[in-house]
């Protein structure tokens, strides 16, 4: 075995033997001087022992195995918090009127209600129940009789200043974000917040600027990995990155994190160099 400078002595695995290089224990200790009066040791394995490190092998197939199962585990886990979410405010819908009936139910058959009064139970019958309001209301709005209910429902509102303002600009947005405005494309790339930076935003709408004529165009940008927030921003159409996008897939990488985005990403158009 090679002596290196400051190595004080070469001890075996076994107790009272010298090192030999076919040493079945296959690995030793070095103890070396690097400091004065100050010993370091080591412990070095013989390579020709092809069972030198197979302690080590335990070890390396827990981590292993569990970065495996964490990076299984992980995409389930986050589409479960978005589920979770997402069914808990239906649920929440529904929920005050679960706990009317349980209560009337009370008056009746105490011992009945009191039963029902389980926290799955009622979660599961408050999320049922909202989205068989959900159905029927999506069914009496294609009606004819319906679209003049929800006609009137909308002149109600239109009477209240701060419901109008809240209900009249969500309900404008949905419409705005199902229909693309003409001749312009819906999902496009923004430079924000500097340029060489790039977000997806929606066009919401397209309008002109007095004195130039340029066409302005309103753009949502959404927030990551919740695109119920985000920024208003209104961009010089000939400014924006056109794509082919989808609803659905530009939802998908902005949820995702970017993790679910198209194979392609549209080249931004030639802008004019910033003044110093």
């Amino acid at each position: 075995m090679p002596a290196f400078a400051g190595m004080t002595g070469v001890e075996g695995c076994c107790s009272g033997r010298a090192f030999d290089r076919n040493d079945d224990c296959g690995k030793v200790t070095l103890r070396w001087n690097l400091v004065p009066g100050r010993s370091t040791t080591a412990l070095a394995y013989n390579a020709d022992d092809p069972t030198a490190t197979d302690h080590f092998m335990p070890r390396l197939r827990f981590k292993r195995y569990l970065l495996t199962g964490l990076l299984t585990f992980l995409p389930l886990w986050v589409t479960w918090l978005v589920f979770k979410f997402v069914l808990g405010l239906l649920a929440g819908i529904g929920a005050p009127l679960v706990a009317g009936l349980l209560n009337g139910l009370a008056l009746v058959a105490p011992h009945t209600a009191e039963s029902l009064k389980v926290e799955w139970l009622v979660f599961i019958l408050a999320l049922l129940i909202t989205l068989v309001a959900l159905y029927l209301l999506g069914f009496v709005a294609n009606r004819v009789i319906g679209q003049r209910f929800l006609n009137g429902f909308d002149a109600l509102l239109a009477r209240i200043p701060l419901v109008q303002t809240i209900y009249g600009g969500t309900k404008k947005l949905m419409a705005v974000l199902q229909n693309k405005p003409s001749g312009v494309q819906r999902v496009v790339l923004v430079e924000f917040p500097r340029r060489g930076m790039k977000v997806v935003g929606f066009v919401t709408r397209v309008m002109i600027e007095e004195g130039s004529g340029r066409e302005m165009a309103a753009v949502f940008i959404p927030t990551t990995p919740n695109p119920t927030g985000g920024y208003l921003e209104v961009v010089p159409l000939d400014e924006l990155t056109p794509t082919d996008w989808t609803m659905d897939q530009a939802m998908a990488f902005i949820i995702s994190g970017g993790a679910v985005a198209p194979d392609t990403l549209p080249a931004s158009p030639r802008l004019p160099a910033e003044n110093p």
